[in-house]
């Protein structure tokens, strides 16, 4: 059985940063592909950031991207989002997803991904 814990949410000042971790047990990180979702109440479960089971491909949605980093550290077994230049619109439940061997880390759909953390808040205030 998998299992994907998030950490380092939490209140921060428009214009700070945060770093999530994403740390996983029960299956290692290392060949699979990754990603970050956000969700606000009512609101779809949105893509933010992949990366590729190498580390070395990341991907980005628009509204992230040159502001947020997602990166894996394979021998910790774990995923990162560090946050930069928060703003208010950033506030959401973060969430991780292990997605398929060797994956590219492109998928943008929730249903590009099997496994998934319990989430973690962040909230931006202005």
């Amino acid at each position: 059985q998998v299992r994907l814990v998030e950490s380092g949410g939490g209140v921060v000042q428009a214009g700070g940063s945060l770093r999530l971790s994403c740390a996983a047990s029960g299956r290692t990180h290392s060949n699979y592909d990754m990603a970050w979702f956000r969700q606000v109440p009512g609101k779809r479960r949105e893509f933010v950031a992949g990366i590729g089971w190498t580390g070395s491909n990341t991907y980005y949605a628009d509204s992230v991207k040159g502001r947020f980093t997602v990166s894996k550290d394979n021998a910790k077994n774990t995923v990162y989002l560090q946050m930069n230049s928060l703003r208010p619109e950033d506030t959401s439940v973060y969430y991780c997803a292990q997605g398929v061997s060797y994956g590219s880390g492109s998928g943008t759909r929730p249903s590009d991904y099997t496994y998934w953390g319990q989430g973690t808040q962040v909230t931006v205030s202005s």
